[in-house]
């Protein structure tokens, strides 16, 4: 038994994406909320900022939480009903108060950095697409071909790389360290825990700045692997400039309606007129004078072979007179259109040929 087979389908499921996305594609894929960001440079330039504002605020934050520790060891205990509410609630609210002083402009740092920064990526977007269930994302057989896919070992050469940038740069830098830490020992607990808070913050921020330096070339990766995602094939640019400017065969039909409802109403003027000049068969202009609308006579209808004999019954019809000038005809087809005034080096042609016909009528030729 021989099965009927779409060829075709086949033909469009292997065609390769070369083209590159419409503006239509792209806005709708941002619709989707399907836009391209790097989040390891953003999350890098957030840890960043977030270390780079503890180094400069740690002083202060050191003072203020050494404050607040001194008042809960020495002066709370000696607080008359210390366990009222009033007094728990104030408790409260004064280390809430330290909290927000020592934590928020770290906190706000790093909010306004990733902000920032994920708005100079994307620039503003609020979707709720991205929310909606897609079954796709749990399926286990897609989970398996994105892990061993081009992204997956991307993925994981970038992680790799982390490591090891991590592991070589505290190395380095601690190994630098060495007899500092050698010196802990000497120390009193306070000045320990300051060169341990310094020297981690310190090696953070290179952690940090190597991290940002990843973060750019994932930022250049996640742009190309986009691009080469949005990327169409020729039949879906097809489509889509049809969905757009419309079925070719609709828009032809649709202008062939239009011609020929430009024809009736040009042709509904030929009774109008005040004379036909013909070529005698290939060409017909219907030409009218009112000295009261224009100062020149205007072309009421043209027309070639065909339009031409039917302008010509018409005025048949009609009783208007017909005038064979070949030259002038065809001078008249070439340079005026329909609803324009002759040009003034036409004036004296045709200023003989409305002579003549108003004498033929028994008229006398205005102007």
């Amino acid at each position: 038994m021989i099965c009927g087979i779409n060829l075709q389908l086949f033909a469009q499921g292997g065609e390769e994406r070369t083209e590159k996305a419409t503006p239509k594609k792209r806005r709708e894929a941002r619709k989707r909320g399907q836009v391209f960001q790097s989040r390891e440079i953003s999350t890098a330039l957030v840890l960043l900022f977030s270390f780079i504002s503890l180094k400069v605020f740690g002083p202060g934050i050191y003072s203020q939480l050494a404050q607040f520790a001194k008042k809960v060891f020495e002066e709370y205990p000696r607080t008359k009903d210390l366990y009222m509410p009033d007094i728990l609630v104030r408790i409260f609210i004064d280390g809430l108060i330290v909290l927000l002083k020592t934590v928020g402009p770290v906190l706000l740092i790093g909010m306004l950095t990733g902000l920032i920064v994920s708005y100079a990526q994307v620039g503003f977007l609020f979707t709720l697409e991205t929310l909606k269930p897609n079954f796709s994302r749990i399926n286990p057989l897609n989970g398996f071909k994105r892990l061993f896919s081009l992204h997956g070992l991307i993925e994981l050469l970038k992680a790799v790389l982390k490591a090891g940038i991590i592991i070589y740069i505290s190395y380095s830098y601690l190994n630098g360290k060495v007899q500092s830490l050698a010196s802990l020992m000497d120390m009193d607990i306070i000045s320990i825990a300051s060169f341990i808070g310094i020297t981690s913050i310190d090696l953070a921020i290179r952690i940090c700045v190597a991290l940002v330096i990843i973060g750019a070339f994932d930022y250049l990766y996640q742009w190309w692997e986009f691009e080469k995602n949005m990327k169409m094939t020729k039949q879906e640019v097809k489509e889509e400039y049809k969905q757009i400017e419309g079925n070719p065969e609709i828009k032809s039909k649709i202008k062939q309606e239009q011609r020929q409802l430009s024809m009736r109403r040009m042709m509904q003027e030929v009774p109008k007129a005040d004379v036909v000049i013909t070529n005698p068969t290939h060409f017909a202009c219907a030409l009218k004078y009112d000295a009261d609308k224009a100062p020149a006579p205007v072309l009421l209808a043209k027309g070639q072979d065909y339009v031409a004999l039917r302008i010509k019954e018409i005025a048949r019809e009609n009783k208007v007179e017909i005038v064979e000038n070949r030259q002038l005809a065809r001078t008249i087809y070439d340079t005026v259109e329909v609803g324009q005034a002759i040009p003034p080096e036409l004036y004296q042609a045709v200023a003989e040929v409305l002579a003549f016909v108003y004498s033929l009528k028994g008229r006398t030729a205005a102007g």
